[in-house]
This record gives structure tokens, sequence and C-alpha cells, in this order.
């Protein structure tokens, strides 16, 4: 029996809109932006036709928000999950990547290189992530078999997530682009896990 998972990354906020992009992590907890909002709506309507027997979130404002406007017409109950909350980005939370690399360069260097053994200064790796996220959504795979779910999540939880599902390890998680309130579909059956579409927008 297929169970089916919906994965999205939030719509935008306001970090996201910047140019350059300002990092965000867990230690602001910014609202949606008008235009997030209305990816939000829009993606409420391009899964109209689909039915969703629960739906889970991040506890931070951007996802329940999102989940919260793509669930209304289904009157689902929102489940919020600690485990979905994106990556601490520590001390580099709402700076561009310009602004740390100026300031720790070496840091910056050693992030880029790989961001699954150096983590954000006084945050997350990308392989923490991985511990964390990747056994949590095998289990509610598991748990709900047969069911199909949307999961409102974020761009590294995500991208870390589906790139150990496409044989990537957490150092090759940047790869991935997830667009906001792109949605990737995840199936498992048999015991078989795999990614069926990748950030449709």
């Amino acid at each position: 029996m297929a169970t089916t998972l919906y994965l999205l990354r939030h719509g935008a906020t306001a970090a996201n809109l910047d140019r350059p992009y300002r990092l965000q992590g867990r230690r602001t907890n910014q609202p949606l932006a008008p235009i997030g909002i209305r990816q939000a709506e829009l993606t409420r309507d391009l899964l109209a036709l689909r039915t969703f027997d629960r739906v889970l979130a991040s506890p931070l404002l951007r996802a329940q928000q999102t989940a919260e406007i793509i669930a209304a017409p289904r009157h689902i109950t929102l489940q919020t999950c600690e485990a979905l909350i994106e990556c601490d980005v520590g001390d580099w939370e709402g700076l561009t990547w310009e602004d740390v690399e100026r300031r720790d360069p070496e840091a910056f260097a050693r992030f880029q290189q790989d961001p699954a053994a150096q983590p954000y200064v006084g945050g997350e790796s990308f392989a923490g992530v991985a511990d964390r996220v990747n056994p949590f959504l095998a289990e509610v795979l598991k748990k709900y078999e047969g069911e199909t779910l949307l999961v409102v999540s974020h761009h590294i939880v995500n991208r870390v997530y589906l790139a150990g599902l496409l044989g990537l390890p957490p150092s090759r998680a940047k790869l991935i682009k997830l667009a906001n309130c792109g949605v990737s579909v995840v199936v498992r059956s048999s015991d078989q896990t795999e990614v069926q579409t990748l950030n449709a927008t």
C-alpha cells in the first residue's frame, strides 16, 4: 500500500525576498510576506484536487501560515512537529553570505566546502539536520501507511531529506534548489521510498 508525502517549502518571507537574501533559520520567526501568502494560495489551488489525510508542519510561523492556507478548505487539524523546524544557522542568522564571508572567511570557506562537517557558527550542520529529519520522516511514512500527507517545512530541511532519497550525502544537499512553495512528492511502497516529483511550482 503506497504512502504519498507532498513535501513543501514555506512561502516567501521578507528575508527570502531581500537581494541578496538573508539567512533565515529558527531564531527569527518571520511571517509570510504578501507574495508568500499569494504563493501559498496558488499552491492551495494547484493541489485542490489532492486529498490529504493529515497535515504536518514546522512550528515556525512561516511554515504554519503556509500549511494553514493550503489545508483550510479541507478542514484538517494541523499537527506541529518540532523535528521539522529549520536548521539553526546560529550566529549567521539575518546576515547575507557576503556579510558572513567578510566577518568569518575561514568558517565561511569550510562551510561552503562541506556543510555537513562544518556547522553554521553557533548553529547546526547539514549532518545534524539529516540526523533528526530523516528518521522522523521515515517513521511518518511507516506510521501513516496508505495515507496521503502534506508536510510543510524549510529549505535546508527539505533539501537534506530529498538529497538522501536521491542518493546524495548531506554534504551535497546544496545541489538541490527548492523554490518557496515548491512541491516535491515522495512515495513509499513495498519498503521502497522514492522521489517522484521535485520542486514543482
